[in-house]
């Protein structure tokens, strides 16, 4: 039990993250209550009130990347929603913390597809498929997006 006891405590503090300052990132900080069932620290170098951050869902940067090279590529919110199942205004917010701005040119219009491997070699075998538009691949799990760009006919 002892041993047991001792494992238990020396596991947690070995995992236990430790703080620091959010203002000035230093770790000399006292305790300074309990704020909605959080703790609170106060920075002893800068005087900050700070709390620990809560633990919360954190997507991926590999889907964070793709949402916005989807939407650079002329793809809608709601459509990138739908193909990587993320929230549009995750998406929406990535948009305007990384300052994306998407370059407007009426002539061409996207459309996309999902494709397996075989798929996707079916697709290029066929001659037609390769002329009238330019194509763009890229990787989405198991699986390809195909993007390809067409002149609106007017």
């Amino acid at each position: 039990m002892y041993i047991l006891l001792n494992y238990y405590i020396y596991a947690k503090l070995l995992y236990m993250k430790h703080p620091s300052c959010p203002n000035c990132s230093s770790d000399h900080y006292v305790k300074s209550g309990i704020i909605n069932n959080r703790q609170r620290y106060k920075c002893k170098k800068c005087g900050y009130n700070f709390t620990v951050n809560k633990l919360g869902k954190k997507i991926d940067d590999y889907y964070v990347n793709k949402a916005l090279q989807l939407y650079l590529e002329g793809l809608t919110y709601r459509e990138i929603e739908r193909i990587l199942g993320i929230s549009h205004v995750s998406i929406m917010n990535w948009v305007k913390k990384y300052n994306i701005k998407r370059p407007y040119n009426s002539n061409y219009h996207p459309t996309y597809k999902i494709l397996s491997a075989t798929e996707l070699s079916n697709y290029f075998q066929d001659t037609q498929n390769l002329s009238g538009a330019g194509v763009l691949i890229t990787e989405l799990g198991d699986k390809f997006m195909l993007i390809k760009w067409e002149r609106f006919k007017e």
